[in-house]
């Protein structure tokens, strides 16, 4: 039954006083603050996914919207805006882009090392952090290698080894909380001890996630369990205010149990004064949450402070907390939240930077910065025509189609010999690039030539590892009515209709090739954006068919997929974790590079099993990245009926397509 006491740290002054910026930049909090009051300005970011410098390795170019060095250069600026700061990280801070892959895949890591992320976050003088879902894609050795380079403490309260009656008797792999006293400076310049407590908290859905890595050998607690149990241990420990790093994102409804999107609930659990969040790469205070319990003009969400800073250090994030200072310590007077981004986008729709680089993070992860660009841009074989995604979700597409012909390729060789060598093998593959909050950019688009490594991790942006799940064909019709959810309803005969439903994520949209159907966005979706069943009687998949001839409901087929998906990620039927028959050690990437490798020279033509049903003419608005023009003629070749509509919002192109 181990307990974990709030490590004491040595006190030490806040950085970035209001010396260091002067008084004309201060915040009102710190310009107002009186005797027994003072400002705390709490730093955060999010979703880092190993994102230091400002470098796209996908597209091989610098880029102005990312990078842990572009937030780093504005954080002395914000904390000359305070009179006391905090800097936090909210999680996902390991894995998401090829220098992530090369430290992971091909240098290792040895006690000792100093990850790049690492080594970036502690250029920035980070307080403490949190554990995201995707710390745990290479496996919790590795990610305890690294962690082990923070000049940081990592705190989680509801991932362990085992869990006990209580939340408190758990066997945590990490502390659940740290209370670290600072000393800071009241509105007349009187300097007393404040006790801030952080507690963290990861997605319980990393149990089917990362199962491979996780099961047999670690569990994970509901958050809002977890946070009831352990936020009244860190007031009676002495903490004066206490802040959740909750690496889960917000969705308004009642408390549930086992919510993978818990930082609205975790706002409603008393003794928590503030909530940094994250995880659905958005960002609060904006336009991406309405509703009761949000309020835009404080950043409060059930009348606490929340933020949310968006992506890849594309935001930092900012809780302002006025305190004051009673019989009881410190508690909070007012607040109000901020997301300050590192870019905008001009009128002209190109980006402007907002601010400049960190040259101390920069330079720190420099030698592997170059080692990753040598590791990203070694060839593997040639394609004959472009892999592109700007058409992804309105056609069968080039770059899902070499996904599903690589894991087809390596799960049969996988099966043969096998009681399921006989069954009908299909492949299930997603768009995972292709726009939205990643923006008009944010598109697979390799040219016809030389295949590196590089154009592959533009294909498939995760480490998933390949599996594979025998189901039946109702099984099959209804992941496909799971994956058919995108579209939004359409009137027959209508004139210029949205098409995609935003809050869908592209990566739940499955094509499955081999077997041919045919959507029908005029009916209602079966299943809502999360994949709760809300129309059983809908029926957007007709015509489907193995071999020309319609699926049996009762036949059976074996699904080449990947970890996530098969493990219950997204909530597909047919896909819960029950139905696997195989779980290989290769990623999908992997298997895309060892069969490009194998064949030498691809030739990735989309091959039409899948279009819209018509819709009596309706016509319906497309926005998709600019550098579609060039691929049009592609996908009218495959029967799809669109043509130009003109510049769509925020940089994006604009199609008509009609039904």
């Amino acid at each position: 039954m181990p307990r974990f006491l709030p490590p004491r740290l040595s006190r030490r002054r806040f950085l970035g006083t209001a010396a260091a910026g002067g008084l004309a930049m201060l915040h009102p909090f710190s310009a107002r603050a009186q005797a027994g009051q003072a400002h705390l300005r709490i730093l955060a970011t999010t979703d880092l996914h190993c994102h230091v410098q400002p470098y796209d390795y996908y597209a091989d170019k610098p880029s102005d919207t990312l990078g842990l060095a572009r937030t780093g250069s504005i954080i002395e600026t914000i904390r000359a805006e305070a009179t006391n700061t905090m800097l936090v990280d909210n999680g996902d801070y390991l894995q998401g882009n090829p220098m992530g892959d090369y430290i992971a895949y091909k240098r290792g890591m040895k006690a000792g090392d100093i990850h790049p992320v690492m080594a970036g976050m502690n250029t920035l003088a980070f307080d403490a952090g949190t554990l995201g879902n995707h710390e745990f894609n290479y496996g919790v050795g590795f990610l305890d290698l690294v962690n082990a380079g923070a000049d940081f403490p990592i705190v989680c309260a509801n991932f362990g080894t085992a869990l006990g009656a209580s939340p408190r008797e758990d066997r945590l792999h990490l502390k659940p909380y740290v209370i670290l006293p600072r000393e800071i400076s009241d509105g007349a310049g009187n300097r007393s001890t404040v006790n801030v407590g952080l507690i963290g908290f990861v997605p319980p859905q990393i149990m089917m996630w990362d199962r491979g890595h996780l099961e047999g050998s670690f569990a994970v607690r509901d958050i809002l369990e977890a946070a009831r149990a352990w936020v009244p241990e860190m007031r009676e420990a002495g903490a004066d205010i206490v802040v959740a790093l909750s690496h889960s994102g917000l969705e308004a409804g009642p408390d549930a149990p086992m919510l993978e999107n818990a930082a609205f609930q975790l706002a409603g659990v008393e003794g928590i004064d503030a909530v940094v969040t994250g995880h659905q790469h958005r960002v609060w205070p904006g336009e991406d949450f309405a509703g009761e319990g949000f309020d835009p003009a404080t950043g409060g969400v059930r009348g606490k402070p929340v933020v949310m800073a968006g992506f890849w250090g594309s935001h930092m994030g900012l809780i302002d907390l006025l305190l004051e200072q009673g019989d009881g310590g410190w508690r909070v007077a007012a607040f109000e939240t901020e997301a300050r981004p590192i870019y905008e986008r001009g009128e002209d729709r190109k980006v402007k930077a907002l601010v400049g680089d960190f040259a101390p993070a920069i330079a720190a992860t420099a030698a592997i910065h170059a080692d990753t660009l040598a590791y990203i841009r070694a060839p593997v074989g040639e394609t004959t025509a472009p892999l592109q995604s700007y058409f992804a979700t309105v056609s069968d597409d080039p770059s899902v189609q070499i996904v599903s012909q690589a894991q087809i390729w390596r799960v049969a060789q996988l099966l043969e010999g096998t009681e399921w060598a006989g069954l009908p093998l299909l492949s299930a593959a997603a768009p995972f690039k292709a726009g939205g909050r990643g923006g008009p950019e944010y598109y697979t688009d390799v040219p016809a030539g030389p295949v590196a490594i590089r154009n592959v991790a533009d294909v498939y942006l995760y480490p998933n590892t390949l599996q594979a799940v025998a189901i039946t064909g109702a099984q099959l019709k209804d992941w496909l009515e799971r994956s058919a959810g995108i579209f939004l309803q359409v009137t027959p005969g209508g004139a210029d209709q949205p098409l995609l439903d935003p809050a869908f994520p592209t990566y739940n949209f499955d094509v499955i090739d081999g077997v041919t159907y045919r959507i029908d966005v005029t009916q209602p979706s079966r299943f809502d954006a999360e994949g709760a069943l809300i129309n059983p009687d809908a029926n957007r998949i007709v015509d489907l068919a193995f071999e020309g001839k319609p699926v049996d409901p009762e036949a059976k087929f074996v699904v080449a997929t990947n970890n996530y998906r098969a493990g219950g990620g997204g909530d597909f039927p047919g896909a819960d974790g029950s139905t696997v028959i195989l779980a290989a050690p290769d990623t999908n990437r992997d298997v895309i590079v060892s069969f490009i490798v194998d064949k030498g020279t691809i030739s990735p033509a989309a091959d039409a099993n899948w279009s819209f049903a018509p819709a009596g003419g309706a016509t319906v608005i497309y926005d998709t990245g600019p550098g579609a023009a060039a691929h049009l003629g592609e996908v009218r070749t495959r029967g799809l009926a669109i043509e130009p509509a003109g510049d769509g919002e925020d940089g994006f192109a604009r199609y008509r397509i009609t039904l």
